[in-house]
């Protein structure tokens, strides 16, 4: 099972913050990250997206991962399925591979203009452990998980639409 934590910042430095302090972690084994990723609002409304560990997968505009199809998904709901693969409805879609649209709803209203957020995928492990390794940092916790088969159909199609 994939967990997927997002934490949302006031500002839109603290994520970077964010991501060095948990792929130091990771470097000492603390946590087991499968991906992550760093969106940042600018103050014009423009989202920025650098993902950090993306595993050779052939990528589109935010990525062709599982990762970039949520961030598409939650940030550009009617086009972004376009740009990450699935075509359609983005929240329809993810919700229908098993992700929570309440998740999805509540991620994309979180960030306004001048803000951050870190979206990361631990797989297998103990969701808690993820969690507390956040804890030390101020900002707002969303939590969901795919299940293993919905995630397989969501990776295998991904790479029909990618290849």
């Amino acid at each position: 099972m994939s967990n997927i934590i997002v934490l949302t910042f006031d500002n839109a430095e603290e994520a970077g913050k964010v991501r060095d302090a948990i792929h130091q972690q990771q470097k000492q084994h603390q946590i087991a990250l499968d991906d992550s990723a760093v969106v940042v609002k600018d103050e014009n409304g423009k989202i920025h997206v650098k993902n950090e560990m993306d595993r050779g997968v052939k990528v589109g505009i935010v990525g062709g991962s599982l990762l970039g199809l949520l961030i598409a998904g939650v940030f550009f709901p009617f086009a972004g399925l376009a740009l990450g693969a699935l075509g359609g409805a983005g929240v329809g879609a993810l919700a229908d591979l098993g992700v929570q649209k309440k998740f999805v709803k509540e991620v994309g209203e979180a960030l306004g203009p001048n803000t951050s957020a870190i979206f990361l995928i631990f797989r297998g492990g103990n969701p808690a452990a993820a969690v507390a390794a956040l804890k030390p940092y101020k900002g707002e916790v969303y939590h969901t998980s795919l299940d293993p088969e919905d995630e397989e159909t969501l990776r295998r199609v991904l790479s029909e639409r990618i290849e």
